[in-house]
C-alpha cells in the first residue's frame, strides 16, 4: 500500500490563516517585484486588509495542502468610487516552496467563478514588473488579454519597474447594464 499525497484544498480563508498568509506576503514583499510594497505588513494588517475584503463581501481564498496554507488569493474593488463596484482587481501569492505547481491557476481560476458569480463584471490583474512571466502567463491562461503597461511606474531593488494590466470579463461583461 502506498501513501497518497494530501490533496490540495480550496477554500475560504479563515482568522487562522493569518500567520501563513502574513508569511507568504511577507516574503513576497522582500524578495518579488509582484508587489511594490517595501516594508511588509505585520499580521494585525494583513487582518485588517482581510477583513475588508471580507466586509464588501468578496471572496479571500487559500490553497491548503496537508494543513499547510501553501498561498492565497483574493479580489477588491479596483477603487472605491461606486461607479467601480463592477470592476475587481485579483491578487494571488503563493509561498516560494509551492511555484510552478499550478496552484496559482488553481486559485485565479477559483477566484474569478467566485466574482462572476457575485455579480462582477470585469477583473483586473495590476502585475507588478514586466518580467513577472509566472503572473502574466497564468492570467492570459485564463483569458485575461494584455489592455497596457505603465512604464517605470515603480521603484524596488535599485531599480525601475512596470506595471502590466490585463483584464478578463466576468458574466455579461458589459454587453449589459449593471443595476443601479
Amino acid at each position: 500500500m502506498t501513501d497518497a499525497a494530501p490533496l490540495l484544498h480550496l477554500r475560504p480563508s479563515i482568522a487562522d490563516d493569518l500567520p501563513a498568509i502574513t508569511a507568504i506576503y511577507g516574503h513576497a514583499v522582500l524578495h518579488g517585484t509582484g508587489t511594490f510594497e517595501l516594508e511588509p505588513p505585520d499580521q494585525d494588517e494583513m487582518a485588517r486588509r482581510r477583513d475588508d475584503v471580507l466586509a464588501k463581501g468578496l471572496p479571500w481564498l487559500v490553497a491548503e495542502r496537508g494543513g499547510e496554507v501553501l498561498g492565497y488569493a483574493y479580489a477588491n474593488h479596483f477603487r472605491p468610487r461606486k461607479a467601480y463596484r463592477f470592476c475587481l482587481e485579483d491578487s494571488i501569492y503563493l509561498a516560494p516552496q509551492a511555484r510552478g505547481q499550478g496552484l496559482g491557476r488553481l486559485l485565479l481560476a477559483e477566484l474569478v467563478g467566485r466574482c462572476e458569480a457575485a455579480g462582477a463584471r470585469q477583473m483586473l490583474a495590476v502585475i507588478g514588473d514586466s518580467a513577472n512571466a509566472g503572473s502574466i502567463g497564468v492570467h492570459a491562461a485564463l483569458g485575461f488579454t494584455h489592455t497596457g503597461v505603465l512604464k517605470s511606474s515603480g521603484w524596488k531593488f535599485g531599480r525601475w519597474l512596470d506595471v502590466v494590466l490585463m483584464q478578463r470579463s466576468l458574466g455579461t461583461g458589459d454587453s449589459t447594464p449593471g443595476e443601479a
